[in-house]
Order: structure tokens, then sequence, then C-alpha cells
């Protein structure tokens, strides 16, 4: 179990503990976070959970594969170093304390 915590961008914090296996996205959409979508249900066929990672947390992660990096080019505003999806982020307990930023608006 990893605790995320995903902060809206009005600021609002949602820390959450989330499974082991599931994904980041999962974890906000099972627990009604605001600001994610996920149309396709996880299928990395949208850009609707996109998020900032906090800084520290960029060389942390896996890298982007290129299915993702093509599909952030659909994302509001993506940021080329801080910009993921959170249908691509597998929750291990190696996630404990991801911090994830929520943009203004998902397309």
């Amino acid at each position: 179990m990893a605790r995320i915590t995903y902060v809206e961008h009005n600021g609002r914090k949602h820390e959450i503990d989330v499974p082991n296996g599931l994904t980041v996205m999962e974890g906000a959409r099972d627990n009604g976070v605001p600001g994610i979508e996920a149309d396709c249900g996880g299928a990395c066929a949208c850009s609707t959970c996109h998020v900032y990672v906090a800084p520290e947390w960029v060389e942390k992660l896996p890298p982007k594969d290129a299915m993702e990096a093509d599909m952030l080019d659909f994302a509001w505003q993506p940021n080329p170093v801080l910009s993921r999806l959170t249908c691509q982020l597998r929750v291990t307990a190696a996630l404990d304390g991801l911090v994830v930023n929520l943009p203004e608006k998902q397309i």
C-alpha cells in the first residue's frame, strides 16, 4: 500500500492509501478525487488522468513509454518533465509518499 497525495488545482489535498497493484488513476477514481476523469478507464487511450508529479518524484517513477508520451500531447498544458498519465503508474510500496498535482482541467 502507498499513501498518495492528490492536490487539486485549487490546492485542496486528498491523502489516500492506495492498495498495491492498482494504478494511481484507480486510487483517485475509487476515492472520488475530482479532476481525474479517466474517460478511457485506464487503457491509455485518452489524456483525462493527466497530472504533474512533484519534481522530487520524477526520477523515482518508471520512465514513460512511447504510448504514454504520445497521449500526453493531448493533455491540458503538458509539462515535458512533470506530466504523467496516472493510468500508467502502477502502485507499489515504492510510491509511498507520491504527490501529484492536478491540472486546471482535463481535455
